[in-house]
């Protein structure tokens, strides 16, 4: 399978953070699957941590690219196909990134690993519990 993380859904693996189930941990640890993670999430990252919302540990130059490589994950580029994908999907979320991230999942035909209910309204597929 090949996976796409939300933005979150990478925070969390990186943290441990509890609140990802045990279906998604099992997916993205598989050895057999894909795991991508979108610019459009390093730049939410950026972002966050520019804001003072989130530690890394660190600054995120030298993080996230060492955690990239670390966790075996693949860098996915924001394509110019990706936004005009993302452009015409209905307006059912209003976060950019995220709908960002469905328009890559969908043209990269990936399954994104997201918490998020309102991204399921997208014909895109998802997976989490």
């Amino acid at each position: 399978m090949r996976l796409l993380l939300d933005t979150h859904a990478l925070l969390w693996w990186l943290g441990h953070d509890r609140r990802m189930p045990a279906r998604a941990i099992r997916a993205v640890s598989a050895e057999r699957n894909d795991v991508y993670v979108s610019s459009a999430s390093v730049w939410e990252i950026v972002i966050k941590v520019g804001a003072g919302r989130l530690e890394l540990g660190g600054p995120p130059a030298t993080v996230i690219p060492d955690q990239l490589e670390l966790n075996g994950f693949t860098p996915l580029a924001v394509e110019l196909s990706h936004v005009l994908e993302a452009v015409g999907l209905p307006p059912v979320h209003r976060d950019p990134f995220d709908r960002l991230l469905v328009a890559q999942a969908i043209r990269e035909q990936l399954v994104l690993v997201t918490a998020d209910e309102h991204v399921r309204s997208y014909p895109v597929r998802t997976l989490w519990e």
